[in-house]
């Protein structure tokens, strides 16, 4: 594997990016901005109705972020001009053919123009509607695909999925693709056009049933993850992401296509700055309830190891194995993106670190008071999670209601305030069930060849372009930047 310098693989190439407003892709574009600004052309796929609505969500989600500023500082005055000569805004939606951009003209530029396409679109809610993440999470790698191929100039396909279309396996989980029709539990009869046809059906059953609106949302919920266990995963997400692979995969032909797998994404590393994070993600919900004080137990094994890596060195190993994959095409050019196999960390570690910082920095609540956080109750098992909630609280809250029932409903406060709490924690737990007793250690064998062949090649600014999980310092990671990162920019 010969590798070129990156920034001069990015010199006058025009490269496409779908989810431009989400995490990863704006960490993606800011940094192909900051690093070369001799890219010929960015353009950035956001789903909207016309241009204007999307130059409105281009400036307000993308270039209006934090995210940013650096690049600002950088270029000062000129920066607006940059991005008025780099950047194209193209209204669409992938989840339509030729991602549902409209205007022809515009289309056949980019066809003619488009170098790289880095598909980053992607709704990553576990348990989201099942309409909505198969038009995303798969029809949508397959119109990408589609229209990847449809590029004249193109030299290479980025797919970007996730460690955990592996579901719950245990062990070493390999680098290997998803063949179409491959479930992960041996259950035969697996059709993306069917699983489609299903919920086509479903869906006109609730119109002329006249379900509301949240009745219709509820339903599709249900239906996604009665689908994906069906199969052998554990929610809609996950299995709607393997279905994309799957039809990347059938779809790609000759093209030069990669797929990245990052495992948990947390906050920047360190550029553009340390902390930067958006949204809250899977482990930050366990900080968030952490620190207000809706968490004071937890299911899970406190030796198991959480799989995480910092966002920019996600979009790092994607700019390199674009440049390692360029006109190169393979069989399987997949890469697990994570920090099991080289650097753990582990659920004890966490907890750990959340303890210290919030004992040291307290959160404060709407009064301004702080809010005192203690150990974690963790229980090691579902049968001694339920025992725990019965006892400690479901018995409490039963008394409290019937009170509250007797003294005119004076307590409706004090009952609803644990009401949610019992209900934040039981939601938390059903939804990451799956991985808090996770058994998977992600091979990263073709991820570490990158990595070797990107320090061999005396071409790739490795200081730029950094992606190894071994420099990183978990304790001051999480105490000094990662924890502050999400106090300041998700719970602001």
């Amino acid at each position: 594997m010969k590798l070129e310098s990156v920034l001069q693989f990015l010199e006058n190439k025009t490269i496409l990016v779908t989810g431009a407003a989400g995490f990863l892709a704006k960490i993606f574009a800011e940094k192909v901005l900051r690093v070369q600004p001799d890219v010929k052309k960015l353009y950035l796929l956001l789903r909207a109705a016309d241009a204007k609505s999307a130059t409105q969500r281009l400036h307000s989600e993308v270039f209006g972020k934090d995210l940013f500023r650096v690049v600002k500082e950088k270029y000062g005055p000129n920066f607006s001009s940059l991005i008025s000569e780099k950047v194209k805004v193209v209204p669409g939606d992938i989840t339509c053919e030729d991602l549902g951009v409209m205007d022809s003209d515009l289309r056949e530029q980019m066809w003619a123009q488009i170098d790289v396409v880095v598909n980053l679109a992607a709704t990553t809610n576990f348990d989201e509607r099942y309409d909505v993440a198969l038009g995303v999470n798969t029809y949508g790698a397959k119109y990408v695909t589609e229209f990847a191929k449809k590029c004249s100039q193109l030299m290479v396909f980025i797919h970007v999925s996730t460690s955990y279309v592996c579901g719950e396996r245990a062990g070493l989980i390999k680098e290997s693709p998803y063949r179409m029709g491959e479930t992960l539990n041996g259950v035969a009869g697996l059709d993306i056009d069917a699983e489609k046809r299903i919920v086509e059906e479903k869906l006109d059953e609730l119109r002329r049933e006249g379900a509301s609106e949240k009745e219709t949302r509820v339903a599709m919920k249900e239906l996604g993850l009665k689908r994906a266990k069906i199969y052998g995963w554990p929610n809609t997400y996950v299995f709607t992401k393997a279905m994309g692979e799957m039809l990347v995969g059938e779809l790609k032909g000759d093209m030069s296509t990669v797929i990245i797998r990052p495992t948990i994404v947390t906050s920047t590393y360190k550029e553009p700055f340390p902390g930067w994070a958006e949204g809250i993600r899977t482990v930050d919900s366990l900080a968030v309830g952490y620190a207000t004080g809706k968490l004071t137990c937890f299911l899970g094994d406190t030796n198991g190891i959480v799989d995480t890596i910092p966002a920019d060195m996600v979009v790092n190993s994607m700019m390199v194995a674009m440049v390692a994959h360029a006109k190169q095409p393979s069989a399987d050019a997949i890469y697990q993106v994570g920090s099991s196999a080289r650097n753990p960390v582990r659920y004890s570690s966490l907890q750990d670190y959340g303890v210290r910082y919030f004992t040291q920095n307290p959160w404060r609540n709407k009064d301004g008071k702080p809010i005192k956080v203690g150990k974690v109750t963790v229980l090691k098992s579902m049968a001694s999670f339920h025992r725990y909630m019965a006892i400690r609280y479901l018995m409490w809250l039963k008394g409290l209601e019937l009170v509250n029932t007797a003294f005119c409903h004076s307590l409706n406060g004090t009952y609803s305030d644990l009401n949610r709490k019992i209900n934040f924690v039981m939601r938390l737990v059903d939804l990451y069930k799956p991985y808090l007793f996770f058994k998977g250690i992600f091979d990263d064998t073709n991820t570490e060849k990158l990595r070797v062949a990107a320090r061999e090649s005396g071409s790739v600014e490795t200081d730029l372009f950094y992606f190894d999980p071994k420099c990183i310092d978990w304790e001051d990671y999480v105490m000094k930047t990662h924890i502050p990162g999400i106090v300041k920019y998700v719970f602001k």
